[in-house]
């Protein structure tokens, strides 16, 4: 007996909706600071770029987009932190700053890298611990964290983490991160499920690079002793945080 064309179409949806509804549950709805820790490290990436691919206007349009999401969601996260808004426009005037100074390496003072990375980690550090927050919402964040210290170790020179916070993903690098992400994307249910598959194939191409950032040396040089690719990594960085918020409803509160 032929089955009837819309039974199919019932089924089909069904199945469609059934594994849309999956990925979504694995990928929760993001709240204001989790939003924040996000746009702060893509704002500071930005920055990176900018100045290491010699101030392309592309890059210059990237920034003030990154910034603007990044004043929104800190305005947003007040309610959960009275100090967001402020640090965050801290981190603003420091990305700023890394503008003023132009595309000439010797006019930037040594000690800026240091101050931007000052004003991030604490940025990250009063968005993570707001009331309520859930550490298994912190992937992208942390991988948008890895982001930023992959570039500044392939332009600028090695980031600061926060070492007196080894107990959380500010004070850590790849050697930490890395497996730990891992752990978080083994436990993600691909079966059935492209979006999910998708993300863990991009996080294969992205890891092969940050494993390489030799973070543990003095020496700003890969482990493998290739050249950094930080247009590559940046890329990746984005497009697999992307993929993740996709999974899940962006919330407008904390």
């Amino acid at each position: 007996m032929k089955r009837n064309p819309l039974i199919k179409l019932y089924f089909s949806l069904v199945f469609g909706l059934l594994a849309a509804f999956s990925a979504v549950t694995q990928a929760a709805a993001m709240t204001a600071a989790e939003q924040v820790q996000i746009y702060a490290s893509r704002a500071t990436s930005s920055l990176l770029l900018l100045r290491g691919e010699g101030f392309q206007e592309a890059h210059k349009a990237r920034l003030e987009k990154d910034i603007a999401e990044l004043e929104t969601a800190a305005q947003n996260a007040m309610s959960a932190s009275s100090e967001i808004p402020g640090l965050a426009n801290q981190l603003v005037t420091q990305l700023r700053r890394g503008v003023s100074f132009g595309p000439n390496e010797e006019n930037m003072p040594w000690r800026y890298p240091e101050e931007l990375a000052h004003a991030l980690r604490t940025l990250l550090s009063v968005a993570r611990s707001v009331p309520n927050a859930d550490p298994s919402g912190e992937l992208p964040a942390k991988i948008e964290y890895l982001g930023v210290q992959y570039l500044s170790r392939s332009y600028i020179g090695s980031f600061e983490i926060a070492r007196e916070q080894p107990g959380n993903y500010v004070g850590q690098d790849e050697r930490v991160l890395v497996p730990q992400i891992d752990a978080e994307m083994a436990a993600l249910d691909s079966k059935g499920n492209s979006s999910v598959a998708k993300l863990k194939t991009r996080w294969k191409f992205l890891r092969a690079a940050l494993v390489d950032m030799n973070s543990g040396s003095n020496a700003l040089a890969s482990a493998s002793g290739r050249a950094f690719a930080p247009t590559t990594v940046d890329r990746h960085t984005r497009s697999l945080t992307d993929q993740w918020i996709s999974l899940g409803q962006v919330a407008g509160a904390p």
